[in-house]
């Protein structure tokens, strides 16, 4: 009766669809849209600097582990020196679906991905990380569905540490005084809060290591914001996003291997943590009320850990 509830609602929305039961949620649903005829092309944004053994894992993963076809690659090569490095993105242009473009700039992740947008053919942008390691095949089909859909803005996915936990499961404001990221740490076994971990949902941020939006969501809220060179740019983005009016989700159902900041180094050094106190700065004049009221998530629930 349930699955029947919500499959009535969405034929009287006119949303081609369909319904089953939660595989690993009893009581939850899982709705799948329907994929366009149309297969609108994806640019995919990959900034990189070296660091050959994840970046030749992330691509190679990509085009062997994903069953959507109709998409572009655009390398963004942020002043690579190694050799070998150099090779391989020569060589890897041999594919037609794939350009590098190179910028010897400092490393700012919002100009790189906002110039790389400036020259992608896609109606759908994805920002991902170069150490993102591709295991399911219907990765990209799951996110454009969901990013497809009038009401969506950003879509994020399930990214996994490479030990088997839990690194994103959407990101939640106020943890820490600023986000943290849902259910870190929980086992592939674990459903999480309320089943909150094995279900898709509306969240308000999901983190730029692997995020899909329209194109032309991204041009209307003008791209990422660079006065947030390395922190907090994909929260901020996904809160103008939603801001105008469109709903972000999370969904579980896109799931990959994510080897976290394995191409930054720790913010130690007193540039980098007048860089971060900066962008918190920002963060906290323009999105101070939102920060600590975050409609995805309960003021009954914890603000210190990412366990709710």
């Amino acid at each position: 009766a349930q699955v029947q509830v919500v499959q009535d609602h969405l034929a009287r929305i006119g949303s081609a669809a369909t319904v089953e039961n939660s595989e690993r949620a009893r009581g939850m649903v899982r709705v799948r849209y329907a994929q366009s005829e149309q297969q609108p092309l994806v640019s995919i944004i990959v900034p990189t600097r070296d660091r050959l053994d994840l970046l030749s894992v992330c691509l190679t993963t990509l085009f062997s582990n994903t069953e959507y076809s109709n998409f572009e690659v655009i390398i963004v090569d942020n002043g690579s020196e190694e050799l070998m490095t150099m090779k391989y993105l020569k060589d890897i242009q041999q594919r037609s679906n794939v350009k590098v473009i190179r910028m010897d700039v400092p490393f700012n992740y919002a100009y790189l991905n906002n110039r790389a947008v400036e020259k992608c053919l896609g109606d759908y942008v994805l920002l991902l990380n170069n150490d993102i390691e591709f295991t399911d095949p219907d990765w990209l089909s799951e996110m454009l569905s969901w990013a497809m859909q009038p009401n969506v803005g950003c879509v994020g996915a399930k990214l996994w540490y490479p030990d088997g936990t839990l690194q994103h499961g959407g990101v939640i404001l106020g943890i820490g005084g600023m986000a943290g990221h849902a259910h870190r740490g929980l086992s592939k076994i674990e459903n999480g809060y309320v089943n909150r971990a094995v279900v898709h949902q509306n969240i308000s941020a999901i983190t730029g290591a692997c995020l899909m939006v329209k194109r032309s969501i991204y041009d209307a809220v003008s791209g990422l914001d660079e006065q947030f060179a390395v922190a907090y740019n994909d929260i901020d983005f996904c809160l103008r996003v939603q801001a105008a009016g469109y709903q972000n989700v999370w969904t579980p159902f896109a799931e990959m291997i994510h080897h976290e900041s394995a191409t930054r180094r720790a913010d130690t050094d007193p540039v980098q943590r007048a860089r971060l106190e900066k962008e918190v700065k920002i963060m906290k004049e323009r999105w101070g009320d939102l920060m600590q009221n975050d409609p995805a998530y309960s003021r009954n629930l914890s603000r210190v850990s990412e366990d709710f």
